[in-house]
């Protein structure tokens, strides 16, 4: 189910934020979403699958590359998403946590995710990693606030996004400099991503109970997170 807000901005196209009708959110506490970060094993468990789906489709993106110089680039790419994974299991087991128990919960959600946003070739699949990889990177990074502050640096140190984005850019681009007519295929699928994107991350987060609060509370940094899925659509000369 698409959430409220969601379904208002694609009728809008609105910047401004959507108020719940009992709370007016105040500037300074937009962007704070510290009180709807789940408990600190279940948000560790969740990033630490999330990352290593993420190194599962880049492992099949260097199997599937047309070339060795492909094949090297990506091979840094998906080195990165392994670091993200190896770093949050590492923070899991500093609190005595065993890494696959915390994972466990969100193993179905996260596969299907995987399996609804995979594309169908290996361009495909570089845009889903792309696009997918850096919306929800930056979506966890945003929602550290409830953690421990020292646990929290470390987690937004660790899950930076877009570090390695620009070698996918760059095969991207290659593809599409070769061959112009993929372009509108590769920016509707990139297009269609930001629901998946957007569900998950939705459904990450720890509700209130009140869902009219929640919304609202959620709304000025999902359409932030839109704006930075903007860009790395324009990045590749795709329109958002």
């Amino acid at each position: 189910m698409v959430f409220e807000w969601f379904r208002r901005r694609s009728r809008q196209r609105k910047p401004a934020a959507v108020i719940g009708a009992r709370e007016v959110v105040a500037e300074e506490n937009r962007y704070d979403l510290g009180d709807l970060t789940p408990d600190t094993v279940s948000y560790l468990g969740q990033v630490a699958y999330f990352e290593l789906a993420v190194f599962e489709t880049l492992s099949r993106a260097v199997s599937e590359s047309p070339d060795l110089s492909s094949k090297e680039g990506l091979s840094a790419v998906a080195g990165d998403a392994l670091a993200k994974h190896h770093g949050v299991v590492g923070e899991l087991r500093k609190l005595k946590v065993d890494p696959a128990v915390a994972m466990e919960p969100f193993t179905v959600s996260i596969d299907r995710f995987k399996q609804l946003t995979q594309g169908n070739d290996w361009l495909e699949t570089l845009v889903s990693v792309y696009i997918t990889g850096g919306f929800l990177d930056d979506f966890f990074q945003r929602i550290v606030g409830g953690l421990p502050r020292a646990l929290a640096a470390r987690v937004q140190a660790l899950i930076e996004p877009d570090r390695e984005a620009a070698i996918i850019v760059e095969q991207l681009q290659a593809a599409i400099d070769r061959d112009p007519a993929i372009a509108s295929r590769l920016a509707l699928f990139g297009r269609r991503l930001l629901g998946d994107a957007l569900l998950l991350a939705r459904n990450a987060v720890a509700g209130s109970g009140d869902k009219a609060h929640d919304e609202a509370r959620m709304e000025p940094v999902f359409t932030d997170l839109i704006a930075a899925h903007s860009r790395r659509m324009d990045a590749l000369g795709f329109t958002a």
